[in-house]
């Protein structure tokens, strides 16, 4: 239990409670992240995967069931203790990118530390650079995001995923709209930050040959871990 970092027990999702259209999209789920693994989640679309990301990511919680984040039980947690356990213990990073075209690639790596500082400082832009450098992209850090490729700005999301120094990594369809060189590179830069950092990592993808690249597969089919 010490080592892990996530842990969800008979988790549930329903939308719609006591209404006729009430909707049950996962159901009891079970498993544990533990610190360091790099774990793929799998699965047809609208098997669950994204509202169970979003469970995980404290985007969204759940009807019934317990969410326990490096040791720490969710449902006791209010908003504001849920957004501040967000923001210092997960990174996220999407398929579509989601950084902001009017700014630098640099720039867009310090929004974290920002928004959680409140002011600039020297401190924050030479962390920023040096997450640009672990994703090498340190020579291009000036550029405008709008004017890097997909392969280059899907970098700066990790780099900037990684800005607070979380435990955990949450990437949705990370390499989904990368070719497949790209993909492939994105996918060994997130691992060499598994590796080096023990960061962990959940990644959501349909690619089964990442997948198998990964620790170990959780498969989600109609809401439920296939076992």
């Amino acid at each position: 239990m010490a080592d892990e970092v996530l842990r969800l027990e008979n988790v549930c999702k329903v939308y719609n409670v006591g209404r006729p259209s009430e909707t049950e999209v996962l159901h009891d789920i079970d498993f544990a992240l533990e610190h360091g693994e790099f774990l793929a989640l799998i699965g047809p679309s609208g098997s669950g995967k994204s509202t169970l990301l979003n469970i995980v990511g404290l985007l969204d919680r759940p009807t019934s069931g317990r969410l326990t984040i490096k040791g720490e039980d969710t449902s006791l947690l209010g908003d504001a203790a849920i957004t501040h356990l967000r923001g210092h213990t997960i990174g996220f990073v999407f398929q579509d990118h989601h950084l902001i075209s009017a700014f630098s690639a640099l720039e867009n790596v310090m929004m974290p530390l920002l928004a959680d500082a409140g002011f600039p400082s020297p401190e924050i832009t030479k962390r920023a650079q040096d997450l640009m450098a672990r994703v090498d992209l340190e020579k291009v850090a000036g550029n405008m995001a709008m004017n890097m490729s997909g392969g280059q700005q899907q970098r700066v999301a990790i780099a900037r995923a990684l800005a607070m120094n979380p435990d955990l990594v949450l990437a949705d369809e990370p390499t989904g709209n990368l070719d497949t060189k790209s993909a492939d590179s994105v996918f060994e830069l997130m691992r060499q930050v598994n590796r080096e950092s023990g960061t962990s990592f959940l990644v959501v993808t349909h690619n089964l040959d990442l997948a198998r690249r990964c620790d170990r597969i959780i498969e989600v089919i109609d809401g439920r871990i296939a076992h």
